[in-house]
């Protein structure tokens, strides 16, 4: 994740981040054993871990470099991935509520879950409120590329699956704050994903949407670069790439499976005999930075962007690995006080072509 910046938090103490300990697919040892990883890394970080207390305790009690670093919060229902968003909203005892209670009371800074992603984005919104001004949140996930930042950024990854062109317009603005202020992007280059980078291709809203960008580019402080292709997702073309959660989804879920592909391939083809394996154990230091590159886990973590709250959902399968990435970009979105900055930057939004001196959040 060296695609964000360390940002100095400006309050005492540790910042405290609330986990939902139950929903993914390996359970709980699974966040617990997350939760323990990032607090050897980082001594600043204290956890609220929510889900059934006798079994959270025993498996907390195992780690003890979490010792006075985790308060559990007793939750004794699960949202499942079956469980259908409408019906999780009726239930207060599930562990994902609890979770997300955390962060609407203060006592925590963010909030990390590996739960139902709809169901998440259902309760966030239901609990933490939209940002004023905003109509649809959107998911944003870290994208490894050939930018000098290691990452590009798109959104939508899957909170709604469509999008018109207004709803385009606010991912690009949300997107390049969260350029901005998580990757120290001062001028973000923002891109819009169509089939074709010619102006007359794509339907109405993607035409729509590139005049409005485009027209909001200088005093939103981005660069608009104009209709951009799948291709140039893991390219250094656009930093911020605008798409709308159906077409983000499949990419994204497109992307983890070629990752996985290569790396599946990759092994195969240096067990195929006795000369290959020493060629790859010659090659092991450049094959591991090549892993750890295209490792979904290492950026596991979409950010639901346009809320009033830090809330970063973890993929349903992660492990250790892939829940201490998610807490890591938690961590590092609440120190830099980004909720407060995105949503300073989407009301100036709303004068945006009259305003020019408007701030640059």
């Amino acid at each position: 994740m060296t695609g964000l910046t360390q940002t100095a938090n400006p309050g005492s103490g540790r910042t405290v981040i609330s986990v939902d300990a139950m929903g993914g697919d390996r359970g709980p040892a699974a966040v617990v054993a997350g939760i323990s990883h990032s607090a050897k890394k980082n001594p600043d970080i204290a956890f609220i871990l929510h889900g059934p207390k006798d079994e959270l305790e025993q498996l907390v009690a195992r780690k003890r470099n979490l010792d006075g670093r985790v308060e559990i919060r007793d939750a004794v229902d699960v949202v499942s991935m079956e469980d259908k968003p409408r019906d999780v909203i009726r239930s207060k005892t599930t562990s994902m509520w609890s979770a997300l209670e955390s962060v609407r009371s203060g006592e925590a800074d963010g909030v990390v879950s590996c739960g139902n992603t709809g169901a998440l984005m259902m309760l966030s919104v239901v609990r933490l409120r939209k940002i004023l001004g905003v109509d649809r949140p959107a998911i944003a996930v870290l994208w490894p590329s050939r930018a000098p930042q290691g990452f590009n950024i798109m959104l939508d990854a899957g909170a709604d699956i469509s999008a018109d062109e207004h709803d385009l317009l606010q991912y690009a603005l949300m997107g390049a704050s969260y350029a901005r202020n998580g990757m120290d992007l001062e001028r973000p280059r923002v891109g819009l994903l169509n089939v074709g980078t010619e102006e007359h291709k794509g339907r109405t809203e993607l035409k729509l949407a590139h005049d409005l960008i485009a027209q909001n580019a200088h005093v939103a402080n981005y660069d608009f670069v104009g209709f951009v292709e799948g291709n140039d997702l893991p390219a250094d073309k656009a930093d911020v790439i605008v798409t709308d959660g159906f077409t983000g989804n499949v990419a994204l879920k497109t992307g983890e499976g070629t990752a996985g592909l290569i790396g599946s391939l990759l092994r195969e083809a240096f067990k195929f005999s006795p000369l290959s394996r020493l060629a790859a154990l010659l090659a092991y230091t450049s094959l591991n930075r090549l892993n750890k590159r295209i490792d979904p886990r290492r950026v596991n973590g979409g950010v639901f962007l346009g809320l009033n709250g830090t809330v970063v959902k973890s993929h349903g399968s992660s492990d250790a690995t892939g829940v201490s990435a998610a807490i890591k970009l938690a961590f590092k979105l609440a120190q830099s006080g980004f909720s407060e900055k995105l949503a300073a930057r989407v009301a100036s939004a709303v004068s945006l072509p009259q305003d020019a001196d408007s701030n640059t959040e």
